[in-house]
């Protein structure tokens, strides 16, 4: 059975961290259209592995583990 190809969403976007558990360094971002994509805190720019809930970001979206679509390059909308 061969491959459909995937459909690759938006790769760039800005949206807002809608949940991060510090201990698992696991959360979501929420894009503006409601669009909702994991990541791991290794994808935070900046190097804080970590963020607060509510942050407004910019993020980059790719291929991830378990042939899901993941945030990646996540940093933090200048105020």
């Amino acid at each position: 059975m061969a491959n459909s190809p995937q459909t690759v969403p938006l790769s760039d976007g800005r949206g807002v961290v809608a949940s991060f558990d510090d201990p698992r360094g696991l959360g979501l971002v929420r894009r503006e259209d409601g669009t909702e994509y994991p990541f791991h805190c290794t994808a935070i720019v900046d190097g804080t592995r970590t963020v607060n809930v509510g942050t407004a970001v910019w993020f980059s979206v790719a291929p991830g583990r378990m042939g899901r679509w993941e945030a990646v390059a996540i940093s933090a909308v200048a105020q």
